[in-house]
């Protein structure tokens, strides 16, 4: 239940990791944050210690509430620290051989009763259960980007899914101040099986000109009131995760209404990946 969770792991501190992390603990939970070298991990520390400046400079936040959920943030590169965990929340990058990988090492870490969480917005979490020895305690909890700022958690049982685990996840989600629903484990979920495939048709008009990059996403936000068009949204989540994401709902669901804009894959070719890097379909200071 989610009154034992006192303790969360999370697995990977980029963007979703530490977004996750502060939501975790701006909840009141401990949290321990790995990542592959201590470096990063320090950085997004230092990450999560600045959107707290804010919210306390905006008066969101006391500065004693401010210190309290630092106080509660810490960060490893040492993967075995999260024996200690209660649930761990895997958010490392969208691809199917390193999560697999994460979720064996994790199964063999983890104590037998700790639920294994991925933050996965398109992977299979019946394949991810499959390669540990507690495919009942492997759930997706898919949180929205930015985490500390989206309402919603998607919530994906594999077919191995227990009902505790479900409800405990589902709770945990509920603690962190999120709205859940359900989503069956195919392809893309319910979110991304919905919103990539809308990215894609934008990212089509351009390649076949029917429209500039501002005209489009000027037009999707005036004619169909979304707070940001689907070509800055794009940038903001990653032209490399919306290729993964394309490309697995393409060969999940065998439908070619779901192929990759060959203009797409030119800009992840070209490593123009977003706001990560500096340029996508706009380009950021």
């Amino acid at each position: 239940m989610t009154t034992d969770i006192q303790t969360v792991g999370i697995v990977g501190s980029g963007q979703m990791g530490n977004g996750i992390g502060q939501v975790a603990a701006q909840a009141g939970m401990s949290v321990l944050l790995y990542d592959i070298n201590q470096e990063i991990v320090d950085r997004a520390l230092g990450n999560i210690q600045k959107g707290l400046v804010r919210l306390t400079d905006r008066g969101k936040l006391s500065p004693d509430e401010q210190d309290a959920i630092l106080g509660r943030l810490r960060g490893t590169a040492v993967l075995e620290d999260l024996s200690d965990a209660d649930v761990i929340i895997e958010a490392a990058p969208e691809d199917s051989a390193i999560k697999e990988d994460i979720f064996r090492q994790l199964d063999r870490i983890a104590r037998p009763e700790v639920i294994l969480a991925s933050n996965t917005s398109s992977i299979s979490l019946t394949q991810l259960g499959a390669v540990t020895n507690r495919p009942e305690k492997v759930i997706g909890m898919h949180f929205m980007n930015p985490p500390v700022v989206m309402q919603l958690v998607e919530i994906v049982r594999g077919l191995a899914t227990a009902d505790e685990t479900y409800t405990t996840i589902d709770g945990l989600a509920k603690k962190m101040g999120k709205t859940t629903i359900q989503a069956k484990d195919y392809a893309g979920f319910v979110v991304n099986r919905i919103l990539l495939p809308m990215i894609n048709e934008a990212i089509y008009a351009l390649y076949e000109g029917v429209g500039g990059v501002e005209d489009i996403d000027q037009g999707m936000k005036l004619g169909t009131n979304q707070p940001m068009g689907p070509l800055a949204l794009a940038d903001l989540i990653g032209l490399d995760t919306c290729l993964a994401v394309l490309e697995r709902l393409h060969h999940g669901l065998g439908d070619d209404k779901y192929r990759p804009c060959p203009l797409l894959r030119n800009y992840v070719a070209a490593h123009y990946l977003g706001k990560k890097t500096g340029k996508g379909f706009y380009e950021y200071r």
